[in-house]
């Protein structure tokens, strides 16, 4: 079992999105979001208990990375957003341009 930290909860995101070929992103009130897999596919993914992941989304919203939405999920706050851009950019270039398309990541990226 990898040792959880906020950087891997990203990455697994980011890694979960890739893998079902779905990236979700809203556009509001001049700020990117991009939504987070549920804490339980975060659990599962990871292969440890749910209630693992629970205080490392607590500090997420501390920090103010991740806001909660009634009925609507976890979401990046604009500096998240640019955490996860940042990860797409660095480590998934090829597999964000090939779902989202080369014109739609390189707009995404100016963002970060």
């Amino acid at each position: 079992m990898a040792a959880l930290s906020i950087d891997v909860l990203f990455d697994s995101a980011i890694r979960i999105q890739l893998l079902e070929r779905s990236i979700t992103i809203t556009f509001a009130d001049n700020t990117l979001r991009m939504k987070f897999p549920t804490t339980r596919r975060l659990a599962e993914f990871l292969d440890v208990p749910h209630y693992y992941v629970l205080p490392y989304f607590a500090m997420m919203e501390q920090e103010e990375l991740v806001t909660r939405a009634e009925r609507v999920g976890i979401l990046t706050t604009a500096k998240g957003s640019r955490k996860m851009i940042g990860l797409m950019q660095e480590k998934y270039p090829a597999e964000c341009t090939e779902i989202l398309g080369a014109v739609f990541f390189k707009e995404l990226l100016k963002k970060c």
